[in-house]
């Protein structure tokens, strides 16, 4: 026979439901002014992790490692159910995560990777930063130049994302002859920094005819400068730009064929985190410990206006 609730007994168990206790989160993360990427991320995390969904979160942002792991010890101190991390620096985390585990805090790792024993977190939903940096190489290798004389601007030093994308190119110009880093320099991410930097370099009468930049806005850093000094640029132009994360105004550049190539970076791992905190909350263990987000490249002579709406952040 079909048991049949009583009024009370549904009441008293939308009452329970209603008032379950919120699952408590602390959030380590990059400034959210590092990036468009960066800025999408953010977002995303921020409209998945709120109270609405059963959530009580903290957020702390630095692009300081030191200040990341000091917030990431207070968080466990204070007792939160989950850490979520997109480590600033890729060592230094065995220590924190070791007093997590023994405090009961389950650590989930996001958007980059660190330099830690796997057993001390719970799952990784992050980029392929090497193969990101591999694709773009290979990608710069086909264009057949006969010299590659390059600007190489580098983002946090450090991070996973740099280390990816400059061991690509490290690489390949260690083994080519006709490959040449003109400037190899960091500029954080950022847009200004970048743009001294190529002045310089243009200031130097040195020649080069690649900018390959670690994200969007050090490439528009560098293109300002470009533009400054009326060197032309993009499809059939003397300097190929590249860049990585795939931002809208990007992508534009590419479709006007002012750049030649952008690298995806996926921002939106939030949903992936939830499902996996919903899943450990019921005692069931993640399918995969490392979720590698989907990530491809655009060529300014392939891409269309349509792929730039769909893919840019």
């Amino acid at each position: 026979m079909k048991k049949v609730l009583s009024i009370a007994a549904v009441a008293a168990i939308a009452l329970t439901s209603a008032f379950a206790a919120p699952i408590k989160v602390g959030i380590i993360n990059n400034d959210p002014n590092e990036s468009g990427y960066r800025t999408a991320n953010v977002n995303d995390m921020k409209a998945t992790f709120t109270k609405k969904n059963g959530y009580q979160a903290q957020f702390f942002y630095s692009l300081k490692n030191d200040e990341q792991i000091a917030a990431a010890r207070k968080f466990v101190q204070d007792e939160v159910d989950y850490l979520l991390i997109s480590a600033a620096g890729t060592s230094g985390w065995t220590s924190v995560l070791k007093e997590a585990q023994e405090q009961g805090t389950k650590v989930i790792l996001f958007d980059r990777t660190i330099d830690a024993p796997d057993s001390l977190y719970e799952a990784s939903i992050v980029s392929d930063m090497a193969a990101e940096g591999k694709t773009a190489v290979d990608w710069l290798s086909k264009q057949g130049l006969k010299e590659y004389k390059i600007v190489h601007l580098q983002g946090v030093m450090g991070s996973a994302a740099q280390k990816g994308r400059s061991g690509a190119l490290d690489a390949k110009v260690k083994a080519n002859a006709n490959w040449t880093i003109v400037k190899q320099q960091t500029a954080s991410w950022n847009a200004e920094t970048a743009q001294q930097i190529v002045q310089a370099v243009i200031d130097s009468g040195k020649d080069f005819n690649v900018i390959y930049a670690e994200n969007d806005d050090m490439a528009k850093g560098a293109v300002a400068a470009l533009d400054k000094a009326n060197i032309p640029h993009g499809v059939g132009k003397k300097v190929i730009i590249m860049g990585f994360d795939c931002n809208k105004w990007a992508l534009d550049e590419l479709v006007a064929k002012r750049w030649n190539y952008d690298g995806q970076c996926n921002p939106f791992q939030a949903s992936y985190i939830d499902s996996i905190i919903k899943d450990l909350e019921k005692g069931k263990k993640p399918a995969q410990k490392t979720v590698i987000m989907v990530e491809k490249g655009f060529d300014a002579t392939k891409i269309t206006a349509a792929d730039a709406k769909k893919y840019g952040i």
